[in-house]
């Protein structure tokens, strides 16, 4: 397994997953079903003998409740801000309406100290999805505001265990206390803000207690600013039904190794065949440079959940997205330029040319097909005609790898660096490695301006976000 080891710079490929929604519900008076409130918080993310940390929440939780419907339920959350600064939430991988997709200027005025919101659609498709604000979201996001939410099947599959693992990791001082670099020119200008702490569910993880014969379905979200998490299983064979909430030919995952990168998720089945009393790791390897415990599955000495091994791994059925039609496909072309060591000599910034020591002074180092970002509410970078389909080749002119996320719409990814994808899954965020390119395929179908950004949060305070206008 170590020839297939990540540098930081030379990643494997990978897919992801997207999602929309297209019928906008109708707004009442009645009370939400949820009310998240972002407010300061302390959470114990380190063992108990350490400092609890100052931390950002939704609702007193890191990371914030499971909000769980039923695929086809509305969903109603009222949104309290009781931060110091403006916020949003925005429901990531969620098909919805265009007012309530929480980006502030293009689909909402951002909520200031003290206001609400509320946040009322209907969710169409099943699957693993989150959320999270998209105002500062580097720091917000940083500080620990997000969390999970599960849409289920009407007929989920038979498992003795559905759990989420929300995968982050946080930059903290030896006083427990998250580090306030939120503005660090190397992490915008490299690969983003990795932390020295690596949590899952806001804490350490501990061992994955587990029966033998026992079949788990794994939810696993990362939620990092730009940790690319690869987790192997040792001595056991994991199935990846669903890529970014969206069901997926069961399969193993190539090089045994579940690979998400920020924004990123994966329903993993787990069957757990190993004997009782034994223990097994679950290694973190995306970087041949980094790799580590995440925690290990220990097996109780007693008796097997069942007699024999689960059977046949179970299919998820598929969600209600319009395939694409690639033979009348418009096309489309998207460069990602800038980035240290990059080759990029200028860009459009606030709608003139500025060469590149003058952007740097504003710390905008990356531009989408020639424009560095100021604000989310920007003339469109490209033009969608409503109801067709679109082909867009994503080409990385970076040495640094991008997970790149479209809001409003569910793609198919086709190929990566020239070779096609297995399964061509359907995804709203699809990571190119350093020199990299990408296509995939979609229809427009869901009106209205959608961001198109990396994920990985400091590259978006450089400039690396973009409109994509379907009308």
């Amino acid at each position: 397994m170590n020839a297939f080891l990540l540098s930081r710079r030379q990643l494997l490929l990978s897919g992801g997953a997207f999602a929309l929604s297209t019928v906008a519900p109708r707004l009442s008076r009645a009370a939400p079903h949820s009310i998240l409130r972002a407010a300061p918080h302390t959470s114990q993310i380190l063992p108990s003998d350490w400092p609890a940390t100052p931390t950002w929440a939704y609702s007193a939780q890191n990371p914030g409740p499971v909000l769980r419907i039923k695929q086809g339920e509305r969903l109603r959350v009222l949104l309290q801000n009781d931060l110091d600064q403006p916020t949003t939430v925005h429901w990531h991988g969620l098909r919805l309406p265009h007012a309530m997709d929480g980006v502030p200027d293009v689909t909402q005025a951002p909520v200031q100290p003290g206001e609400t919101f509320l946040y009322d659609f209907i969710a169409p498709d099943a699957g693993t999805y989150w959320y999270h604000p998209h105002v500062n979201s580097s720091e917000q996001v940083g500080r620990g505001l997000h969390g999970a939410l599960i849409v289920e099947e009407p007929n989920p599959p038979e498992v003795d265990r559905d759990e989420v693992w929300v995968l982050d990791d946080w930059r903290l001082d030896r006083d427990g206390a998250i580090r306030n670099d939120f503005q660090r020119a190397m992490d915008i200008s490299h690969g983003g803000r990795s932390g020295n702490v690596v949590t899952v569910n806001g804490r350490i993880p501990e061992p994955l207690q587990v029966r033998k014969n026992e079949r788990i379905r794994l939810r696993l979200i990362n939620v990092a600013n730009a940790r690319i998490f690869g987790l192997n299983f040792e001595n056991h064979d994991v199935h990846v039904i669903a890529i970014d909430g969206q069901p997926v030919t069961p399969h193993t995952p190539q090089y045994d190794m579940v690979l998400l990168a920020p924004g990123q998720r994966a329903d993993v089945i787990l069957d757990c065949t190993g004997e009782a009393g034994s223990s097994h790791r679950i290694i973190d390897a995306a970087y041949q440079d980094d790799a580590s415990l995440l925690q290990n599955i220990v097996y109780d000495p007693g008796a097997p959940v069942r007699e024999n091994a689960p059977g046949a791994v179970p299919t998820l059925a598929p969600n209600p997205l319009a395939e694409p039609d690639l033979n009348n496909a418009e096309h489309h072309d998207i460069t990602i330029s800038g980035g240290a060591m990059g080759a990029m000599q200028g860009a459009i910034y606030k709608g003139k040319y500025l060469p590149i020591d003058e952007l740097v002074q504003d710390m905008r180092i990356w531009a989408l097909n020639g424009v560095a970002a100021h604000t989310t509410a920007m003339p469109p970078m490209l033009n969608f005609t409503l109801g067709k389909s679109h082909i867009i080749t994503v080409k990385n002119d970076t040495v640094f790898p991008h997970p790149m996320h479209l809001h409003g719409h569910a793609f198919r990814i086709l190929s990566q660096d020239g070779a096609p994808v297995p399964h061509t899954p359907w995804a709203d965020t699809v990571l190119l490695n350093g020199r990299g390119t990408a296509e995939i395929a979609l229809v427009a179908d869901n009106p209205g301006d959608w961001l198109f950004h990396c994920h990985v949060l400091a590259h978006v305070q450089g400039g690396m976000t973009s409109i994509i206008r379907v009308a």
